[in-house]
């Protein structure tokens, strides 16, 4: 897929990150960006970084390549040492070993039940009947939230979306209020509540302290808590569902793989990633220069804005050799799945915790996973990444 480079001197665009091959095949075009215009820029996007040397050198480098790039309060991904450094110390103790073990029980239980509630045979649209259903019910779970939440949350993500794809500042803006209003809402609730409240995350983050706390340490407040909450979300809703979509149709697709991991259940860990690095479930994070640069062949002044483009990265056939090869032997350090460095993914253990689990269940659960002759997946769309629609045929015992 070729994928037109735009000259002009005068913008120096250098692409359309926003034009209709890009958005019809987001991989295949950044597959053609990386080899032919490795640090790009564009109207929409600004700076984009497709290699994997120079995404892990953003990612390494955070004092020249900065994270604080949101119009709003964004914790703990929008801030930098030392802020970024107090609120990981608060945020990485909800995702430990010991929060982990007493979630999976939990985990595989909302996995299992959705696997049964498959049709028994024919035909499925996978990301609306279970994907998305997965995603929501796992995050509510985590967090405490109501069953009468998964509906408002699932419209606003799909919003966010289109406000992000269409960079409406209005309407993204809106969103990100309407959002603020359910978690706030929330909170009253647990405050009323007092001791009567769920012991949960979300009441936890009203407890939670941050600062010395010998000297100047205060709780978090309102602001705070939403601001972390609508971290996670944004987060886990759309990359959990593009991620079980993503490894469905790949098994699909790949009956070897499939039969493989049926007969050798322990090697779905490794698999999980590798088909996660072949097709990425998370596009793009966002840096800003905090000087200026030299990347990529590219001098860039303090202040630009820059995406790194993990989907890129993570096919990077000089990392990778063949991208497209299902291999389990690469080296893990090299797969950019969850980021690197001290800008990591905090929820990385709870992400695994959640695909390892729902794999498991759809593998045991049923005997075959196929793609439907004559439908094609329609691909999703920036800043989504997976599938819109995943058309599936799944055979399972009654």
């Amino acid at each position: 897929m070729d994928v037109e480079i735009i000259v002009n001197k005068n913008t120096q665009s250098d692409w359309d990150p926003t034009s209709q091959p890009v958005l019809d095949n987001q991989i295949a075009a950044y597959d053609d960006m990386r080899k032919r215009c490795p640090v790009a820029h564009s109207d929409y996007l600004s700076w984009s970084l497709f290699s994997h040397a120079d995404v892990r050198r953003a990612l390494d480098d955070h004092e020249t390549f900065g994270n604080a790039v949101s119009a709003h309060l964004a914790i703990p991904n929008g801030l930098d040492p030392p802020e970024h450094t107090a609120y990981r110390q608060i945020i990485d103790r909800y995702f430990n070993p010991a929060r982990m073990t007493t979630f999976e029980p939990v985990c595989r239980q909302i996995a299992a039940e959705l696997v049964e509630q498959l049709p028994a045979s024919g035909e499925v649209e996978l990301m609306e009947s279970f994907a998305r259903v997965f995603s929501l019910r796992m995050q509510s779970a985590f967090l405490g939230w109501p069953e009468d939440m998964h509906e408002p949350l699932r419209r606003w993500v799909d919003k966010n979306h289109r406000a992000t794809l269409a960079r409406d500042t209005v309407a993204m803006a809106a969103v990100a209020l309407e959002f603020d209003h359910f978690i706030k809402e929330l909170l009253v609730v647990r405050r009323e509540a007092g001791t009567a409240a769920p012991d949960d995350i979300t009441t936890s983050l009203l407890r939670d302290q941050i600062g010395d706390r010998t000297l100047d340490a205060r709780t978090l407040d309102d602001d705070e808590i939403v601001s972390i909450l609508r971290n996670w979300t944004v987060g886990e809703l759309s990359t959990i569902a593009a991620s079980v979509g993503i490894l469905a149709h790949y098994l699909a697709a790949h009956p070897d793989v499939q039969g493989r991991l049926r007969e050798q259940p322990s090697s779905l860990p490794i698999a999980i990633e590798e088909i996660l690095r072949i097709h990425g479930p998370l596009i793009a994070s966002r840096r800003i220069t905090t000087k200026a640069v030299e990347i990529g062949g590219r001098s860039l002044p303090a202040g630009e804005r820059i995406s790194l483009i993990w989907a890129s990265a993570n096919r990077d056939e000089l990392v990778f050799n063949d991208p497209d090869e299902f291999r389990l032997d690469r080296e893990p350090s090299d797969n950019l799945l969850y980021g690197a460095g001290i800008h990591d993914c905090p929820g990385a253990p709870l992400a695994r915790l959640e695909l390892l689990a729902v794999m498991e269940e759809l593998l045991n659960r049923t005997d075959r996973i196929e793609l439907v002759p004559g439908k094609d997946a329609v691909m999703a769309a920036y800043p989504a990444s997976g599938f819109s629609t995943l058309p599936l045929q799944i055979s399972r015992e009654v």
